[in-house]
């Protein structure tokens, strides 16, 4: 008879990232399936991840363009950089909540790793940015816009973002779990952290004693770090990439403590 020693057992976060090791290949599975399910009764299917970016571009360039043309050349590729690189974030952090919720019925059922359903929104996430980088590409074309050595900075900068995402995701799944409403809060925060964030606008609007707010906001150096190599061709200084990496490993640390913590009640809670 196997005797269990409590005192040895390993934290909750380890082993659950021992778990999804094992259960690789349901992540793989629920990734396959996330994906189908959003373009299941969509006619265009996949193209409208294509076009949806560019659509927004549009839109956003005749009412922005007359106001920021003296500081922003190629003002179209400035907005749809930033636009994929908010895509990303919000849909992800979005989808961790939701899935999580919606896993309930099944957590019930089975035991499988928890952190199953945040990291499969993150996967499904990813594979829609790099084809939202299709039309950035088409438009850079267009506009004649140089494809720069510094390019080769971006999936470094798609990592830290994901890194970032999992983390605030991991954090606002386990609120949802408890708190339904933080769903709904979330998307009137979201709203407001856009248009906090130089996403649409260039930092030189604000007034040069305010500007250190920037700092304040995760996302800014984060965006930094994406934007940057496409729309100036440079990588980013040495500060800018510290504080994004910084941002990104304290948010995935918290947000797997967190979530680890509370996993074992998720099956009760839901």
């Amino acid at each position: 008879m196997i005797e269990y020693d409590s005192a040895v057992r390993r934290s909750p976060l380890f082993s659950e990232l021992g778990e999804l090791l094992r259960y690789r290949d349901l992540l793989y599975l629920m990734t396959l399936a996330n994906i189908k399910r959003r373009y299941k009764r969509s006619t265009l299917g996949i193209i409208w991840t294509l076009l949806g970016p560019l659509l927004t571009m549009t839109v956003l360039t005749i009412a922005f363009s007359n106001l920021f043309r003296f500081s922003l050349i190629n003002y179209p590729i400035y907005l749809l950089s930033g636009l994929i690189f908010w895509n990303l974030f919000t849909q992800t952090t979005q989808d961790a909540m939701n899935s999580m919720i919606w896993g309930g019925d099944l957590l019930r059922r089975i035991y499988i790793p928890r952190t199953v359903f945040p990291l499969t929104a993150i996967i499904s996430g990813l594979i829609n940015l790099f084809l939202n980088l299709i039309p950035l590409a088409i438009i850079m074309l267009i506009f004649k816009h140089a494809f720069r050595p510094a390019l080769f900075f971006i999936p470094f900068a798609i990592l830290l973002v994901a890194m970032f995402a999992l983390g605030i995701g991991l954090i606002l799944s386990t609120m949802a779990v408890f708190f339904l409403d933080v769903i709904y809060l979330y998307q009137v925060f979201i709203s407001a952290w856009f248009y906090l964030t130089p996403i649409i606008y260039p930092r030189d609007i604000f007034p040069a004693r305010y500007v250190w707010y920037m700092n304040l906001n995760p996302l800014y150096n984060l965006l930094e770090i994406f934007r940057a190599p496409i729309y100036l061709g440079l990588i980013p200084g040495t500060n800018t990439i510290l504080a994004a990496t910084s941002w990104a490993l304290v948010s995935l640390l918290i947000g797997f403590w967190v979530f680890t913590k509370k996993a074992d009640e998720f099956a009760y809670r839901i």
